[in-house]
């Protein structure tokens, strides 16, 4: 696709959050498989339901600008979900500090999310595209609820649990 126009831009940036969200559809399962703390195995499952929603309000967008989400790849999230996968295959790791790895990946994910969102939105707003931009800022808001629900997870049981693992 050639980017000639802002909104060539925006179209290819929908499509790579739109592949980015598929890949995490798949992926957020997995870490909540992985997770000891059942509150953050329920944090997983949560983002997961929403991150539905995303997609479908993603495919709205699609409608409304009648065009196609597929043909991108995202190769930053497929980058941030190895890391969570070569983090959950480590051999002999505290559980509570793989609570703790886990978030850290997580987080990684949502500040990618939230700078693509961010970015998309304002596109959005530049274009006209108020019903789109209003869609992309609940879905950024929820990503920055998402991340704020992990630092609190982390900073008063996980990471907490995993500085004590050391001491065991």
């Amino acid at each position: 696709m050639k980017l000639e126009s802002l909104h060539d831009l925006y179209v290819d940036e929908l499509k790579d959050l739109y592949n980015a969200e598929g890949q995490l559809l798949k992926a957020l399962p997995q870490m909540a498989k992985a997770a000891s703390s059942p509150e953050l195995a329920q944090a997983f499952e949560d983002h997961l339901e929403e991150t539905k929603g995303q997609v479908e309000r993603l495919e709205r967008i699609f409608k409304e600008l009648d065009a196609s989400p597929k043909g991108k790849k995202c190769k930053a999230m497929e980058g941030l979900i190895e890391e969570g996968k070569e983090l959950i295959k480590e051999e002999d790791v505290d559980p509570t500090v793989l609570d703790a790895g886990l978030i850290c990946a997580a987080q990684k994910v949502e500040h990618y999310e939230m700078a693509g969102y961010g970015c998309v939105r304002t596109f959005a707003k530049l274009l006209g595209y108020d019903e789109a931009a209003d869609l992309l800022q609940e879905t950024l808001d929820e990503e920055g609820a998402a991340d704020k629900k992990l630092t609190e997870l982390a900073e008063s049981v996980i990471n907490v649990e995993a500085a004590t693992a050391e001491d065991e």
